[in-house]
């Protein structure tokens, strides 16, 4: 009997023991989870305030966006989410989260900013799985190349001059790295023909 009460003592002993360890994760999870989506979000406003100026915008770019279809110039075999900047109502541009597919070592996932004026304000790779020290260099943090889409258009450069100067156009490729900065130029390059072959739908938004 004795050994029945200890291993009655050691099961509800365990069972108290699974049940507080259980919600102290759950608690954990909630908290945590908070603070994850938090971190996010201010990473991501803080990209688009790199990308978009201040004064563009009145609205809360997080919160006003809208999906596009499936359309092989944004790159993704899925709709992609564009941001919708207005400044008293009217929409005074567009952040399109595209895609630079056939890097190096895979799809970039990308931010394109386009005033209503069909002009790239900034742009940026938000995550990408290149080769340290060769086609990581289209990130910010490892140069400043990426810095060189703002003020383009379609007219400036024009469309031949959307390319690697490799291929004849007029932005720099990488020492030891053609293919990932060939992938990004044309990336913002369709990201602008689809802005302007959809122009009027976009800013009627």
């Amino acid at each position: 009997m004795e050994l029945f009460a200890s291993i009655r003592r050691n099961s509800l002993g365990l069972g108290i023991f699974a049940v507080l360890t259980a919600g102290l994760i759950a608690i954990t999870h909630q908290l945590t989870d908070h603070t994850i989506k938090d971190n996010i979000l201010s990473a991501q406003i803080s990209a688009f305030n790199e990308i978009l100026p201040a004064d563009l915008y009145d609205n809360d770019l997080t919160k006003d966006i809208a999906l596009l279809p499936v359309n092989p110039l944004l790159g993704s075999q899925e709709g992609i989410k564009i941001h919708i900047a207005r400044k008293n109502g009217d929409v005074t541009g567009i952040i399109f989260e595209t895609v630079a597919p056939r890097g190096y070592n895979g799809n970039l996932n990308m931010l394109v900013a386009i005033d209503k004026n069909g002009v790239v304000t900034g742009s940026r790779v938000i995550s990408h799985k290149e080769t340290p020290g060769l086609g990581d260099k289209v990130d910010l943090k490892k140069s400043k190349w990426i810095l060189s889409f703002a003020d383009k258009s379609l007219t400036n450069p024009t469309l031949k001059g959307w390319g690697v100067k490799k291929d004849g156009g007029s932005f720099d490729q990488f020492t030891g790295a053609t293919i990932t900065p060939r992938a990004v130029v044309r990336a913002v390059k369709n990201t602008l023909i689809y802005f302007e072959q959809n122009k009027d739908a976009l800013l009627a938004r």
